[in-house]
């Protein structure tokens, strides 16, 4: 092993202190009772370029558990607000996170190296600062899920157990989540840079998004505008790949909207097993504002909640300024629209026109919800009858099996028999999904009898969704009645 890798962080920088003192807080990371490195994901180091030795070495252990604050430089909790269900709350921050510094990779990109579970901070509030075990294991599996099906997000990099116990509903093992991301910095952070009531806050934080991560926006009269323009397209095409996948993030409050349109923060999210649109999974979400089919109406009440920081940057006035925000805010309907027919038309085998296709998926949707048909496995059975495969497994999703069969005959009138649309089809309808009641298993064995077997075996499937061998089928079926989880719960 390289000696000189155990010795030499991965740690170059910590961009975030260019910001406005405001903007973050210095913060120690709380020490861990016995420390130990339960998963490393070496894959997605190799991505990075970044040697694998100083997160396997005992100093680097130290380090990430806290054990060792001497080595680097002192922590931040970033600052932040967010209109949490709607109700606004000035003051958020990570109340159980710190910021290390950035890494650089081996395409010259800086990406952020933060602990999540790592302790108190000022924003902490009430809070212990520390996470359960349980919840760092389900974001590394659905994060890695989402980074398997090609759908930006934050990334898991490792999990360290803390040794030390915390109590909740029940008393359960904490541990850390030492997650990356191109950017931590999310709406609520302009949200509370607008709080301050400082112009030359707002304006230093725009100013630092665009340097580190849209430079080709610099030169610009309008760079702003144009910022906040690249922001909404890519967030519409961010919730389209989420639907598109059965995805509900869960809690989309403003705080958990990243600027660079990862998708950030899984708490109470999920996969859906039997479609249903207005789906909801949160325990706290009674009235399904963060339900499948209302994610872009959020979206789109999120970045309003975005320009309204912007105003003051435009120098015009405010009638003037609003104006020109609603017209880029009115592009985000069209892009999501667009995102998500495209990537419909691809799911069902269909060319990318519209015309009667687009009457017969919704037609089709109806029908999933209607017949309480799972999502995934709809797609890809129907991906298998499009390679040749029997049809049998497709129509017993069905409670009506003839109603099954009169769709497929309908369907087989549309579908595309070009080569090129069958392989978008295969790339589009994954086989693996995070599905809830797996990820719940490989919490239980791992919180329960500290066995990573079921957790690691799950994980190594998600890597590549699309993929069957004889060893994974089992993570193929949707859950029995007896182990549909129905709500999941925050992080903490």
């Amino acid at each position: 092993m390289n000696t000189a890798a155990l010795s030499l962080s991965p740690i170059r920088l910590q961009r975030y202190r260019a910001l406005p003192i405001a903007m973050f807080s210095e913060s120690n990371i709380s020490k861990s009772s016995a420390p130990l490195l339960v998963k490393l994901n070496e894959n997605l180091l190799k991505e990075y370029g970044i040697d694998s030795g100083w997160f396997k070495s005992e100093k680097g252990l130290m380090i990430l558990a806290g054990n060792d604050a001497d080595s680097i430089s002192s922590p931040i909790a970033m600052a932040y607000s967010g209109h949490q269900f709607g109700h606004w709350v000035p003051i958020l921050g990570d109340g159980r996170a710190h910021m290390l510094g950035q890494m650089k990779t081996n395409h010259d990109s800086l990406i952020d190296l933060q602990l999540k579970g790592s302790g108190r901070t000022n924003y902490s509030r009430a809070g212990d600062g520390r996470a359960t075990l349980g919840s760092v294991l389900r974001e590394y599996l659905i994060s890695e899920a989402m980074a398997g099906l090609g759908i930006r997000t934050t990334r898991a990099l490792a999990i360290i157990e803390t040794g030390d116990m915390v109590q909740r509903t029940n008393i359960v093992p904490s541990a850390i989540l030492v997650r990356t991301a191109a950017s931590h910095i999310r709406v609520g952070t302009f949200q509370y840079a607008s709080g301050t009531q400082q112009i030359s806050v707002v304006k230093a934080l725009a100013d630092f998004v665009i340097n580190q991560h849209f430079p080709e926006l610099e030169h610009y009269n309008d760079k702003y505008i144009r910022l906040l323009s690249v922001v909404i397209n890519q967030q519409a095409e961010l919730i389209a790949q989420w639907m598109l996948v059965g995805f509900i993030h869960g809690v989309m409050n403003t705080d958990n909207m990243s600027i660079v349109s990862e998708t950030l923060d899984y708490g109470p999210c999920a996969f859906m097993d039997k479609f249903k649109p207005n789906r909801v999974f949160s325990s706290i979400d009674r009235y399904g504002r963060y339900a499948w089919d209302q994610q872009a109406t959020i979206a789109i009440w999120n970045l309003n909640r975005l320009a309204e920081t912007f105003i003051p940057l435009l120098e015009l006035k405010t009638e003037t300024a609003i104006a020109i925000l609603e017209e880029q805010l009115a592009e985000f309907t069209s892009s999501f629209d667009t995102s998500l027919q495209q990537g419909m038309l691809k799911k069902f085998g269909f060319d990318q026109c519209a015309g009667e296709n687009s009457g017969f998926i919704s037609d089709s949707l109806i029908m999933l919800s209607e017949e309480e048909i799972d999502f995934t496995l709809f797609f890809n059975y129907l991906t298998n009858v499009n390679k040749g495969k029997a049809e049998e497994p497709f129509l017993e999703l069905f409670l009506d099996r003839k109603k099954g069969v009169a769709w497929l005959n309908e369907w087989r009138k549309l579908k595309s028999d070009n080569p090129e649309t069958k392989v978008e089809m295969h790339s589009v309808n994954p086989v693996f999904i995070a599905r809830n009641h797996q990820v719940e298993k490989a919490i239980r064995a791992a919180e329960d009898n500290g066995d990573y077997s079921v957790f690691n075996r799950f994980a190594k499937v998600l890597v590549n969704p699309f993929v069957v061998s004889s060893d994974n089928e089992e993570f193929i079926s949707p859950p029995t009645p007896e182990e549909v989880v129905t709500q999941t719960y925050c992080g903490t």
